[in-house]
């Protein structure tokens, strides 16, 4: 064993962060992650880099905003020669392997030069179209098909614990990056297939504030999909029990997160691709070297902080490509996020947002859809997450909080060129700017908001 830690990236596929007992959940799913929790550090309020899986996957492996990794939206593959994970931590000396969904190539299997630089690929581009919840069928690096029996994600962590068994007999540390599907729905039946000993247990279970006040699938998805999320679960229990058994725990870090969360339908018509925080918002709890005490970190942070984080843990020195920073530096000034957390949001709309400790703000482009980003963007929303944590109350056209809206303008145009390094223009939504240009004779309206303004 050298004295460079071993790093496993657990990685998740549209779970919201209050499926997590850590955050409040109180159904019981999340036993081992609860752990971790107690034992490393929890990043309360994490957002994904945006809402949609290919843009988000493409930051989680190279540390660069979807903007500048040329991924902004799916069907859209990452550039051959990224600097991927897989490829900074091989150019280390690191073992380093894939395992699970991709999602960042052309077509399945993954031709050999779109498979991230990483030695060891066992994946599939589009996970849950090559296999189903009891039938896996992944690709090894010469693009032939392998199926691992059992549920979904017990089928890849048997794979990833094999890995860490072959890994830890060597004099070189290892990466290794498990990136599950669960708890995605999946795709051509539209539904959340827990295993079998779960299909039932959490029907009419709890539901958050949002899922439950909103019209959407919640309520005929969610006992799946909580089923699919307490099994995954398992599946960290397990990993982490296969590091207690082969003496790797104080020598590795483990990274869990997700790529976005799920609305379940009830901001448009899709799971994701909204600003809301039901869509953005993570699990994020890092364990290991330099990760430890249990500590909890409130302050609003950005997935794209994980590739620095690992890369900076290893011992690797910090591309300057990179659009983050490793996440201990919230230690020392956990306040320091004045500028709040952006979104990028694609597909459905270009949109951008801005996530603060209290405030969401939220614009996006008018009449643009297929473009990574736009010049002009209108003011689409603003929540006041203290007093409405679950945004269900659009404040953007309240006459008493402009002065706030405009705070937060300004802040996004200067994150917005700070990152994709190009100007922006911010226009103030509609009906404030109509009562602006009529005072005397505009009605001010102001409603409960049940889907995203469109």
């Amino acid at each position: 064993m050298t004295d460079r830690p071993n790093v496993i990236v657990f990685f998740t596929d549209q779970q919201r962060w209050d499926t997590v007992g850590a955050a409040g959940n109180p159904l019981g799913l999340t036993p081992n992650l609860d752990l971790m929790a107690r034992r490393g550090a929890m990043f309360e309020t994490a957002c994904t880099t945006n809402p949609v899986c290919a843009p988000a996957r493409s930051a989680l492996q190279t540390g660069m905003y979807p903007t500048n990794t040329g991924v902004h939206r799916n069907s859209v593959a990452l550039p051959a020669d990224a600097p991927t994970l897989g490829r900074l931590f091989g150019e280390a000396g690191y073992q380093t392997g894939y395992i699970g969904k991709w999602h960042l190539a052309s077509q399945d299997p993954v031709p050999r030069d779109e498979q991230g630089g990483y030695d060891f690929w066992l994946g599939a581009n589009l996970l849950e179209f090559t296999s189903d919840a009891y039938r896996t069928i992944v690709y090894d690096a010469d693009g032939e098909p392998v199926f691992l029996p059992g549920y979904r994600p017990d089928a890849l962590t048997d794979a990833a614990i094999r890995f860490v068994s072959r890994a830890s007999t060597e004099d070189r540390p290892f990466m290794l990056f498990l990136s599950l599907i669960e708890p995605h729905h999946q795709n051509e039946h539209d539904n959340y297939p827990a295993p079998e000993v779960y299909q039932d247990t959490y029907t009419g279970a709890w539901l958050p504030p949002d899922l439950a006040a909103l019209p959407g699938t919640a309520h005929q998805h969610a006992a799946g999909y909580y089923g699919q999320v307490k099994r995954v679960d398992e599946c960290l229990g397990r990993l982490r029990d296969a590091l207690i058994s082969l003496g790797l725990t104080d020598d590795t870090l483990l990274v869990y997160t997700s790529d976005h969360g799920s609305h379940f339908k009830t901001r448009n018509s899709e799971y994701k691709r909204s600003p809301h925080d039901g869509s953005v918002r993570v699990p994020l709890v890092v364990e290991g070297p330099g990760y430890a005490g249990g500590r909890r970190v409130g302050t609003p942070v950005s997935t794209i902080d994980v590739v620095p984080t690992v890369l900076d843990a290893a011992g690797i020195p910090l591309p300057g490509h990179l659009d983050g920073a490793p996440l201990d530096r919230l230690f020392a000034a956990p306040t320091d996020a004045a500028d709040g957390v952006l979104i990028q949001v694609s597909e459905t709309e270009v949109g951008r947002a801005l996530r603060t400790e209290r405030w969401k703000y939220h614009v996006l482009a008018p009449d643009v859809v297929d473009q990574p980003a736009a010049d002009t963007y209108r003011e689409q929303a603003l929540y006041d997450l203290v007093a409405d944590p679950y945004e269900l109350d659009n404040l953007i056209d309240s006459e008493g909080h402009q002065e706030i809206a405009a705070g937060l303008r300004a802040q996004l145009i200067r994150r917005i060129a700070e990152v994709e390094h190009r100007p922006a223009t911010i226009e103030p939504h509609p009906d404030v700017r109509d009562r602006n240009r009529f005072p005397d004779t505009t009605v001010h309206h102001r409603k409960l908001e049940g889907r995203l303004l469109e």
